[in-house]
């Protein structure tokens, strides 16, 4: 089928996507070379047609996505990219979207920012299987990535995602909970995480901060802008992408998502979990996201027995160990070691609702939480 790919109101290119795959079997007309998602090859007038499709692909729920077999099955559907023409393509982290050839479909009739959506795809994905009746498709769902189970909502009118944890502790709700904590008592810029329990179990729940004007652009997209030297590092080449698109700020911004993962021992920072943010309309930078997404921490799914706050600890994504990730690190001159005090009591208050985590993990917890702290301190005494 062939569709028109949109920037909010603006036409980009034509293109045809395989009704059989969901994937872009075909390209046309190019409009806009300038609104093309960031990180596509646009080469002698034409657009690459295999990083589209990794692009758009990628805009499905992961095969990795909790529960989403199940909810393939129930919704009869073959796999999650034949779910993405069922929403136009239409997300809460962008304003890329589908228009159908044959329709007379506008932007502002149909966005997700603006306009109420289904919430039956997120419900299968939670296990609420929808018996009897019609489902809509017309879902935010369609396009969210992660491997957690996780679903938008609209509550007192604003785009919130709520995100669910992971056997046998189910304690990335409770991180991410803690990460907004950590980060809002040192100042840095941060997506807000609160905490629900819905029959025991808990759910993250954050509002979107992405708007109906601007895009959120993940790190591994802009790193696809420029191709990187052998010699150069991961790091240095995200900083050299930032520099050469205008993104202003980056440098400080990794160092405090970087200390502040150091903290928490945060595993799974990467390069499609942070990011720059820009105007939609007028494709000016607005400065790095701020830091979201922290749930796989403070040893998530080990037991206490492994919590070792002074051990080599995995991290990402420049570096695969914690000492050696926060030697990157350039200044810690803004970080205030005494807005810390009593992080790990606070932690403990919120651990204590926790069916899953019984009070000797969550002793265990603090004890290395405080101790992730003073560790951090001797290294930026050092410096």
């Amino acid at each position: 089928m062939r569709y028109t790919l949109m920037h909010k109101t603006k036409p980009v290119l034509r293109l045809e996507i395989d009704e059989d795959t969901g994937t872009v079997s075909g390209l046309g007309e190019l409009f806009t070379p300038e609104h093309l998602p960031v990180g596509i090859p646009f080469i002698d007038g034409a657009v690459n047609r295999r990083v589209l499709n990794e692009w758009w692909t990628g805009r499905s729920i992961p095969a990795s996505r909790s529960g989403l077999r199940e909810a393939l099955e129930w919704l009869n559907v073959y796999s999650p990219q034949l779910l993405l023409t069922k929403c136009y393509g239409l997300s809460l982290s962008d304003q890329y979207w589908l228009c159908p050839e044959s329709a007379a479909l506008r932007w502002e009739d149909i966005n997700f920012f603006e306009h109420p959506f289904s919430e039956d795809v997120g419900n299968i994905l939670f296990g609420e299987m929808k018996d009897g009746g019609n489902i809509s498709l017309v879902s935010p769902d369609n396009t969210s990535d992660g491997w957690l189970k996780k679903k938008w909502i609209i509550a007192d009118g604003k785009r919130c995602l709520m995100k669910g944890g992971s056997n046998p502790f189910q304690q990335e709700p409770y991180n991410e909970v803690l990460a907004s904590l950590v980060m809002e008592r040192l100042g840095v810029s941060h997506a807000t995480y609160s905490l629900t329990i819905r029959e025991e179990y808990p759910y993250s729940v954050c509002e979107d901060f992405i708007t109906p004007e601007t895009d959120l652009v993940s790190a591994w997209h802009i790193m696809q802008t420029q191709k990187k030297p052998n010699h150069v590092s991961f790091h240095r080449h995200y900083l050299n992408c930032c520099e050469a698109l205008g993104i202003h700020g980056v440098s400080d911004a990794l160092d405090r998502m970087l200390a502040v993962d150091y903290i928490i021992v945060n595993e799974d920072r990467h390069f499609n979990n942070f990011g720059a943010v820009r105007n939609a309309d007028t494709l000016a930078w607005l400065g790095a996201a701020p830091v979201f997404d922290c749930g796989t921490s403070m040893w998530y799914d080990q037991s206490a027995a492994m919590v070792r706050p002074s051990a080599k600890l995995p991290s990402k994504p420049f570096k695969s160990d914690h000492a050696e990730q926060i030697k990157l690190v350039t200044d810690f001159e803004w970080l205030d070691f005494t807005a810390l005090r009593g992080v790990d009591e606070e932690f403990s208050e919120i651990l204590k609702g926790s069916a899953f985590i019984d009070e000797a993990r969550c002793g265990v917890l603090c004890h290395a939480l405080r101790r992730r702290v003073e560790l951090l301190q001797e290294i930026a005494g050092t410096r």
